[in-house]
């Protein structure tokens, strides 16, 4: 029997169906991932899940004394509450049976029925160790009990509003944007949490790494309705986009019949003559049925002005130092950094919140001078940069007038467009164009900062933390226009897979003032510093043999030796000698299929006969889409597993260093 449902829900905000007879039901054990655009109705859905918003129409139905706790994307907490006291907020029925236990104890005459009633409802909510059940949590999520909640970061306070929910052992936990104010090595600590939870899980991110990682089906809210995709996010991936297919299909070929039933309609009197009732009737219903009709919501249309290309040399960075002084001492941002940053260069900055990304960012643009070292910029620079916090949003001011004030006319790429026009880009209606920016949500304010943004010329985008809020589809958007933005681009994010698809390099913290520069995405700045951990730990086994005291001589020691290489075997010199043929094949073959994948022809139908070279040599014919998407997969890990047999094999032969 399924945990809580919802069956025919409907609800409703102005004219706007949230939920339009909506089924949705939670098994135990079950993680569900709730996605959906922004201002679909994902969060008003887990607030009616939670029992705090009504339906308008429709029936919820939970099990009996199921425990169900809410974390909302912004906790609050009363002010002045120490850690300890708010999390203890999370077992207040156990506090309050335990308390009139105890003060029924201390009076002259106490209520023996009472006291009975009350034991009985303490060893029912195993309430005589709540105060030890609060120590255990924050002692499991890293938190100090005796600081005061408010004088704590975003990330922390998202850290208390989880071990409130989680110290009341809840059999069903609904999360909202758990991710947001989380650094990546808190998202994988909740990862890991979350997998490692008993009860049942619902929880809104846009974070598509996070979604992979923790649940098990996804659940997507789209023009009132509720459909479920079993499995997790790169499942989901696949079947949305052959729905989406051919959900277009099925309505093109309405229209086409709806558009040939008016034409015999208005045909003249010689058809009206010989009119068929039932072909009447039928079109009535066609046009009811395309009235009722709900479009997908549109796409945003990004587009940036390149502006004039800067110069080859965007700035450089030698011995840059750069101390802050704080309530709590100095803390260090950069220390003796040097740093090259050319033009076309995506490079991403990933760190833990406080780690001093922005400040290094105002560094490396020279809107702050460094301590020591120098900063030298390139010619021809103009910055748009995206703020994290959306200050640059007046609150007071329209929409049109944040994108152009003063005028109803933006210039983009050397062409005018209209304000209502462009606002229209980014799904803002004309309506709304004259309504003020305090009336928009989190995720519409992200969006006409990037409408801002973009109307500016700049040939170097920065932006910090532009992730948060957006829906799914606008990301993936936002990193196709980054792919292809002539500029250069300056990103600081917490979400990993925008990371991997949009920059080339990441300049990583790696302690106060230290950053280190890695080729690639977060996939391979991992892969690298696995690699570079396991040669330290290598280098420290070795280390005791090394360190023996060398025999007396006359001359000075030098340096040990290197290790003698391993010869290559005859077989080991073929299979060297072989691989650059063979990866050079994979590598077409692979190149082949990307461009087959992308042109969209595989999703027309069934029955695409595609021919492929198989790992084992073999040639062979696939004819659906998912089959090639799983051979180009297992092509990618052999190619990979390939360079790196190379890289071994080759390190050993003769001659090499």
């Amino acid at each position: 029997m399924a945990l809580l449902s919802l069956t025919q829900a409907c609800l409703a905000y102005g004219h706007v169906a949230l939920l339009d007879h909506a089924d949705v039901s939670l098994e135990a054990g079950e993680r569900v991932g709730l996605i959906g655009r922004n201002g679909a109705g994902k969060s008003s859905l887990l607030k009616v899940l939670a029992g705090l918003e009504p339906l308008d129409d429709g029936l919820i139905q939970r099990q009996q004394n199921l425990r169900l706790v809410y974390v909302p994307q912004e906790p609050r907490f009363d002010a002045g509450l120490s850690v300890f006291e708010a999390v203890s907020q999370g077992v207040q029925a156990e506090r309050d049976a335990v308390e009139a236990w105890t003060a029924q104890h201390e009076l002259p005459q106490p209520d023996a029925a009472l006291i009975e009633e009350l034991e009985t409802r303490i060893t029912a909510l195993d309430a005589w160790s709540w105060s030890r059940r609060v120590d255990e949590t924050l002692d499991r999520l890293d938190l100090d009990g005796t600081r005061v909640v408010a004088e704590l970061s975003g990330g922390q306070k998202k850290r208390v509003a989880l071990a409130q929910a989680l110290v009341a052992r809840p059999d069903v936990l609904l999360l909202d944007e758990p991710t947001n104010h989380l650094d990546l090595s808190a998202i994988a600590w909740l990862e890991g949490l979350l997998n490692g939870f008993a009860g049942a899980l619902v929880l809104i991110t846009h974070d598509r790494a996070f979604l992979d990682a923790v649940t098990t089906r996804i659940v997507e809210l789209d023009r009132g309705t509720l459909r479920s995709y079993p499995g997790r996010y790169s499942a989901y991936e696949a079947r949305k986009a052959q729905e989406i297919h051919d959900e277009q299909l099925a309505n093109a070929r309405f229209d086409k019949l709806l558009a040939q039933e008016e034409v015999w309609i208005r045909q003249g009197v010689e058809a009206r003559r010989t009119r068929s009732q039932s072909r009447i009737t039928r079109l009535q219903a066609l046009r009811e049925q395309r009235e009722q009709r709900r479009e997908r919501v549109g796409q945003v249309r990004l587009q940036v002005d390149g502006s004039q290309r800067s110069g080859k040399l965007v700035a450089t960075l030698e011995q840059v130092s750069k101390r802050y002084a704080h309530t709590e001492g100095e803390r260090q941002i950069a220390h003796q950094l040097d740093l090259t940053v050319l033009r076309g260069d995506r490079i991403g900055l990933v760190g833990p919140n406080g780690a001093g990304k922005t400040t290094l960012l105002r560094l490396i643009l020279g809107l702050e001078p460094p301590d020591s070292g120098t900063v030298a910029l390139g010619t021809q620079i103009q910055v748009a940069y995206f703020d994290q916090m959306r200050a640059q949003l007046d609150d007071s001011a329209t929409l049109a007038h944040t994108i152009s004030p003063g005028s109803d006319w933006v210039e983009i790429g050397g062409a005018r467009k209209h304000v209502m026009s462009y606002l229209g880009d980014f799904l803002f209606s004309p309506a709304r164009a004259n309504a003020p920016v305090s009336t928009l949500s989190g995720g519409e304010r992200n969006r006409l900062l990037l409408a801002r943004l973009f109307a500016r010329p700049a040939n170097v985008l920065v932006l910090d933390e532009p992730t948060n809020d957006l829906d799914i589809e606008t990301l993936e958007l936002l990193e196709e226009l980054l792919q292809t933005y002539p500029g250069t681009v300056f990103l600081v994010s917490h979400d990993r897979r925008f990371l991997d698809n949009v920059v080339t390099s990441l300049l990583v913290w790696e302690g106060p003032g230290q950053w280190r520069e890695f080729e690639g995405g977060i996939t391979d700045w991992a892969v690298q510093s696995q690699r570079m951990a396991q040669a330290q730990r290598s280098a420290a086994q070795a280390q005791p043999a090394a360190a023996a005291p060398p025999e007396p001589v006359a001359a000075p020691v030098s340096a040990p030796a290197a290790p003698a290489r391993v010869k290559l075997s005859y077989k080991e010199q073929r299979e060297l000698d072989a691989l650059p043929a063979h990866i050079e094949a994979m590598e077409s073959e692979l190149a082949r299929l990307t461009a087959l994948l992308a042109d969209g022809s595989l999703y027309q139908g069934p029955g695409v006969a595609v021919p492929v070279q198989a790992l084992d040599g073999q040639a062979r014919t696939l004819t659906a889409a998912g089959e090639v998407q799983a051979h180009f997969d297992r092509l990618e890990e052999a190619l990979m597993a390939a360079l790196e047999r190379w890289e071994q094999l080759d390190a050993r032969k003769p001659g090499a260093s």
